[in-house]
């Protein structure tokens, strides 16, 4: 239970019913204020209708005790004089927020305060001449008894003069009844419905996240069931839409596709390293032991030959892993030409001497150990197929650096010109201790020129160039 309600899918369709309700409970409020702001108008309208009508009978001179007055339950009315005196009442209207408003109670109507009126422009009537009505109308909210009933209305006043030029001032009420009754239903209504809508919004989310998940749910089984077979050759289901769970699917199986090479390339990698340790370890072990049985057999030369190249082979393998692991080269300036100077006055017994060409001047960053592994990997390289010239040389290429190495050697077949950097691969016919290293040399310096920020590549048939940015 708890694991479900923690789920994507009930996050989103909580979230969405919180923010649905939200949005329901502002937008109802908004309406119930609209709708009780029209129904007061429209109540003030109808009290503002009757009210003008009585004032128009007082106008043209109806005596008060002949006013035609509306039934008081509907609309009550009530007149009082320039004095507060009651002159006029609707019938069976008994009291105005609880003051008795009975015919002829002098000072018995309630009074109009400053807090209670809207709209007045503060001339009480004044100014009017005989006959007139004033345009003012004041409205307000308040009570009436009527036969005993107490109610709430909405009530208009008009100022007017009778034919003798005496004020009067018409009050008519406009029940709020239905108006209460009108919101109270709307507010009802949106209390049972808002709970029922959220049910479906929370439903309708869940149902539709879920459909939008199904996708994530197979690419995670399909996950779970390469890991547990080991078998990374199998791929993700990918959705036809072309989404954000597509693109994932897409790239699930692009590093699937990676990692199945990388693991290949391990492999191969091990089988390789352990086919090139086996040829020296067994012929050092057959020297020792006929050393055993025969001691004037031992070839002590050949015996150093096999541990030297073991011990090459280890360096070259502890290389490729620091390599692998993403060891970053130091951050020093190595003068290339410089390195070219000393590491080819090191090489006094290669078969062919090697020639120093064109040395132009260009710094570059990074391990000078490294950089002149590249430099003895690409002579010793050329040394293997050289008939009698081995040339190195320098050129500053613009923003780059550009180390040549080439012989006068038969050169690289155009086709092989990218497999021959690949490890333990070898492109001479012999594979005997005597014929060429273990294939890693020319694998060894592409790495470590690329963790450089560099290229090396075959440019001509038998011309090997490292390329290097200019260091700063």
């Amino acid at each position: 239970m708890g694991r479900a309600l923690g789920s994507v899918r009930a996050r989103a369709a909580a979230g969405a019913t919180v923010v649905v309700a939200l949005a329901l409970v502002a937008a109802g409020t908004a309406v119930l204020l609209v709708l009780r702001s029209h129904l007061q108008n429209q109540a003030g309208l109808q009290a503002e209708v009757k009210a003008r009508e009585v004032a128009g009978q007082i106008a043209t001179g109806t005596p008060y005790d002949k006013l035609d007055l509306p039934d008081g339950e509907d609309r009550p009315v009530v007149v009082t004089g320039g004095d507060g005196r009651v002159l006029a009442v609707g019938e069976d209207v008994r009291a105005l927020d609880g003051k008795s408003v009975g015919k002829g109670a002098g000072g018995s109507a309630p009074d109009r305060s400053a807090d209670d009126e809207e709209g007045d422009d503060g001339d009480g009537g004044r100014g009017l001449k005989p006959g007139e009505i004033d345009d003012d109308v004041d409205f307000r909210d308040g009570s009436a008894d009527v036969d005993g009933k107490v109610a709430g209305y909405r009530f208009a006043a008009v100022e007017a003069k009778d034919s003798r030029g005496a004020q009067a001032t018409v009050r008519a009420g406009s029940a709020l009844a239905p108006e209460e009754d009108a919101v109270a239903s709307v507010r009802d209504a949106m209390l049972i419905g808002l709970p029922l809508l959220l049910v479906v919004v929370a439903g309708v989310t869940w149902l539709v996240t879920r459909r939008a998940l199904r996708p994530v749910e197979g690419i995670r089984g399909e996950m779970a069931a390469i890991t547990a077979s080991t078998d990374l050759s199998r791929r993700v289901p990918v959705p036809s839409s072309r989404d954000e769970i597509g693109r994932l699917a897409r790239t699930t199986n692009e590093t699937l596709a990676a990692l199945e090479l990388s693991v290949e390339r391990q492999r191969r990698f091990v089988a390789d390293a352990s086919h090139e340790l086996r040829s020296p370890i067994a012929s050092l072990r057959t020297q020792l032991e006929v050393a055993v049985a025969h001691p004037e057999l031992l070839d002590v030369p050949g015996a150093v030959v096999d541990t030297v190249r073991l011990q090459r082979l280890a360096a070259d393998l502890l290389l490729l892993a620091r390599l692998d692991a993403g060891e970053r080269p130091a951050d020093t300036r190595v003068d290339l030409a410089a390195m070219v100077r000393e590491e080819t006055s090191q090489r006094v017994a290669d078969r062919v001497p090697v020639q120093i060409g064109e040395l132009a001047g260009g710094e570059v960053a990074g391990s000078r150990s490294q950089l002149a592994r590249v430099l003895g990997n690409l002579l010793d390289n050329a040394q293997r197929h050289a008939a009698g010239v081995v040339r190195v040389a320098v050129a500053r290429e613009g923003e780059d650096v550009a180390l040549r190495v080439e012989d006068d050697g038969p050169g690289v077949p155009e086709g092989e010109r990218e497999r021959i950097f690949e490890r333990f691969v070898r492109l001479d016919d012999a594979r005997a201790r005597d014929d060429g290293g273990a294939g890693l040399g020319l694998a060894i310096a592409r790495d470590v020129a690329v963790r450089h920020g560099g290229s090396l590549a075959v440019r001509t048939g038998s011309v090997f160039e490292l390329r290097l940015p200019v260091a700063g």
